[in-house]
């Protein structure tokens, strides 16, 4: 694996009703797609998209997910996903959050690691050019 001199990027999702539980605090399963969308639009700032990945002839099946809950969310805040990548890939790449609120506040922190597969052979692979190329870019 090769250092990468850290690449961040952070979007914005509002919390929506549905996605609250009875104690008004979003569900914890909800964070899972708070993640994916800090890494689609990590990925989107790259120029890359995982619809053009699985073009190309790759998937990517998550194969670790952790999260340390630090406080709740609620319905409508606005809350920031930090996503950062710190190592360029091979074929696991390994995506850091820090969620936080609209004061600042820090909500939780978690890692997400995923592994690139060969859709034809459907064995892991080494991390596409394209990947590898830009995030050298961001050095």
């Amino acid at each position: 694996m090769y250092y990468c001199s850290m690449y961040s990027f952070e979007t914005n999702v509002r919390v929506r009703y549905a996605e609250t539980d009875q104690m008004s605090y979003v569900y914890y399963g909800v964070y899972a797609q708070y993640y994916e969308i800090g890494r689609v639009e990590l990925l989107r700032s790259l120029n890359i998209s995982y619809k053009e990945l699985e073009e190309m002839g790759f998937a990517l099946p998550v194969v670790n997910w952790n999260i340390n809950y630090k406080k709740p969310a609620y319905y409508d805040d606005l809350i920031t996903i930090k996503t950062t990548i710190k190592n360029l890939p091979s074929t696991r790449i390994t995506f850091y959050y820090e969620l936080f609120n609209e004061r600042k506040e820090l909500l939780n922190t978690g890692e997400v690691s995923l592994v690139f597969i060969d859709i034809k052979t459907g064995k892991p692979c080494v991390a596409p050019n394209v990947v590898l190329d830009r995030l050298r870019d961001k050095l």
